[in-house]
Order: C-alpha cells, then structure tokens, then sequence
C-alpha cells in the first residue's frame, strides 16, 4: 500500500466529517447572512450588507460585544496568572506531584453544564443551606440572591469563579509541559550567575515559556468570546437580566432560534461579526506578546 493510500486512509473519515459538519455549515452561514432568510435555512431575498448593518447598530447586541470585551481582559491574564502559579508551585514540589496535578486537572473533564448546576444548585443557590451563604452566615452576613439579577450582580462573581474552577487546571497543564522543557543548563548558569529566584524566573522561565504563553493567551481569547454554557444555565432564560448579561453567542442563540421567530439572516451576520472580532483581537494580541 502506498504512503498517500494509506494516509488517506486513516485521515480519510476525519477529513469528510469535518467538511460536511464544520466547514459546509460555515460557509452556507456566511451566504445565510446575506439574505432574509426567517424561519428557514434557504436563502429567499438577497439584501446584501443591511443585516450586518441591522446588527452593527443593535444596542444589545453591542452592549454584549462590549462587555465581553472587558469580561475577556478580566478573565484571560486571571487566568494566565493563576494557571501559571499552579504550574510553578507543583513542578517544584519533590512528593504527590501526579497527585496534585490530577486534583487540579480533575475539573477539566466535568461537563460544563454539570458544573453550571452544581454552582448554581449547589454552591450559588442564594438559600441559606447553599455553600456560599452558609460560609457567609459564619461571618453573620447575610444571604445573598447571587443567580438573580440584583444591584449590584452577584451573578458576575459565580460565572467567573465556575469559568476559572473549569479551566485552571487544563491551562496549568500546558505550562507544566512548557517548564518541562526548559533546560536545567540554563537555570545552573543563571545560578553561577549569581541570579536569585525571581531573576532567573523573569530572564530564564519567562522567556523559555514565550510560545506556550501565546498559545495560553490566544485559547483563553477565543474561549471568553465563545461562553456559552455557564452563561445559559446559570442566568437561565430569565429576561430579567439586562443585554449586556448575556454573551454574544447566547444572544445570537435568541435571535435564530428565539420563540419570537427564527432570524437566520441577522444570526448568521452576526456570527460573522464576532468571528472576524475574534480574528482581528487574536492577531492584535499575538503581534503584541511576540514583540
């Protein structure tokens, strides 16, 4: 059998579902937005660039874009940060290191929606049996409604701890696969040096960990841009909570699947708005951490 048979082989089925469920969808939504196509998935009027101007001059739909902006400055260094002390702590512990890195890698394999329960039901259930209230009422504080939309948003504070208690562990992991290569050499001559141990951390780890830290900071992007299952159970389909609340994509999920009509035009725009958003802050950020 020749190599090209045999790679077409094995990649073969990959390729053909990636086509038909990835990149076909993709491209028949770029056509969808631009035409009126309402309650169906075939195009009917061509109206050109109206949808996305529909959608650039949609308040909510701005609101959300903008405040994601800021939840994604919030949450990726936090996480950055937070991942990367992990990392460091566990490398240099000498016993349990597989130990610990499974307890904080556990997380990673829950379902987010599982997770999205447990910390709404659970942990956030704004009664005084919740884990949170009952921590509260030690300090004789009291009870705090944190999934309702109150003054000020307590709901801000259970996404961000659950999207972290998700995460941490699997973008600890990358940075312990990125310390692993480091050359002890060069942490011995910084030694010789005379370098003390932030010394060698800001002229030995940081640089060496440069191409990890990209590829860390550039999944967190993408991945605070793309929240969707935390955000849709956690606040639920209570109108209740203002626009800009909710994600962008839980937004568009409204307007093409909402009970008010199924909107395909303005949905498939708006999803090419966000995906070029992504693109353009992803290549800004990458250009900026490289230099």
């Amino acid at each position: 059998m020749s190599h090209a048979r045999a790679f077409w082989l094995f990649v073969g089925p990959f390729a053909a579902g990636l086509l038909v469920f990835v990149y076909v969808p993709i491209g028949w939504s770029v056509l969808l937005s631009f035409f009126d196509a309402r309650n169906t998935v075939t195009p009917v009027e061509f109206v050109g660039l109206r949808n996305y101007a529909d959608m650039l001059t949609d308040g909510p739909f701005l609101r959300s874009l903008g405040t994601f902006s800021v939840f994604a400055a919030f949450i990726v260094p936090l996480t950055f940060v937070l991942a990367l002390v992990l990392a460091l702590l566990v490398s240099q512990i000498s016993f349990m290191q597989a130990f610990f890195r499974s307890v904080f890698f556990l997380p990673t394999a829950c379902s987010y929606v599982v997770a999205s329960l447990v910390w709404k039901l659970s942990v956030f259930n704004g009664l005084r049996s919740g884990l949170a209230n009952t921590v509260l009422s030690w300090f004789g504080a009291d009870p705090v409604a944190w999934t309702v939309s109150t003054s000020p948003p307590w709901y801000w504070l259970v996404l961000v701890t659950l999207r972290l208690w998700l995460q941490l562990g699997f973008y600890m992991i990358l940075f312990i696969a990125g310390l692993q290569r480091i050359p002890p050499v060069l942490y011995e001559a910084a030694a010789l040096d005379g370098a003390r141990s932030w010394q060698a951390f800001r002229f030995v780890t940081l640089p060496q960990l440069r191409t990890t830290s990209v590829a860390v900071l550039l999944l967190l992007l993408i991945g605070a841009y793309q929240a969707f299952d935390e955000f849709y159970n956690v606040l639920g389909t209570d109108r209740g909570y203002p626009p800009f609340a909710r994600p962008p994509l839980i937004y568009l999920y409204y307007t093409a699947l909402g009970s008010g009509g199924q909107d395909f035009g303005h949905g498939s725009a708006g999803a090419v708005i966000l995906t070029v958003l992504i693109v353009g802050v992803t290549l800004l950020q990458g250009r900026v951490v490289r230099r």
